[in-house]
């Protein structure tokens, strides 16, 4: 494995960054270049498309790839608890407390349920975001870095 392709290899194998379309690039001297050479163009080139881009491949990324978040716990329980204690307090006015619980507990537990689904739809949306822009930085960062390699006489594929 040449020098290059080591940091990204590594970081595949952290587990760090999922191996899905962050394939690095094949180069190749096209103009007799040496091993030598290669190695300071292409660490040239990282260096020059990080700085156009924005983007560093070698750090880990922030957001995008974390261990994926979940709703908090206890939405499901804690709303059906809440509503039983609310309904409890409405059936004992009305004259039936076990009634009024039950249907606390009931509704309590529906809308305990509604608001975790909420929650986790909006951290599914935000981790997908978060995704989509690492992709698009490293989109650009992959452009620019063939760009430079291309301009010094290597074939990129």
């Amino acid at each position: 494995m040449n020098l290059t392709r080591r940091p990204f290899a590594a970081l595949l194998l952290a587990g760090l960054l999922p191996s899905v379309g962050l394939a690095d690039p094949y180069v190749y001297p096209a103009k007799g270049q040496s091993k030598q050479q290669q190695e300071k163009d292409t660490y040239q080139c990282y260096e020059w498309a990080r700085g156009q881009s924005g983007f560093d491949p070698m750090q880990a990324p922030q957001q995008a790839y974390q261990q994926p978040q979940q709703a908090t716990e206890g939405g499901l329980l804690h709303g059906a608890t809440r509503g039983a204690a609310v309904g409890a307090v409405g059936g004992a006015i009305g004259g039936n407390a076990g009634k009024g619980a039950a249907i606390g507990a009931l509704a309590g537990g529906v809308i305990g349920g509604a608001r975790r689904r909420h929650q986790q739809n909006e951290i599914d949306a935000s981790q997908q975001q978060a995704r989509a822009n690492y992709q698009a930085q490293r989109s650009n960062y992959d452009r620019a870095y063939s760009a430079c390699l291309r301009g010094r006489g290597y074939t990129v594929n």
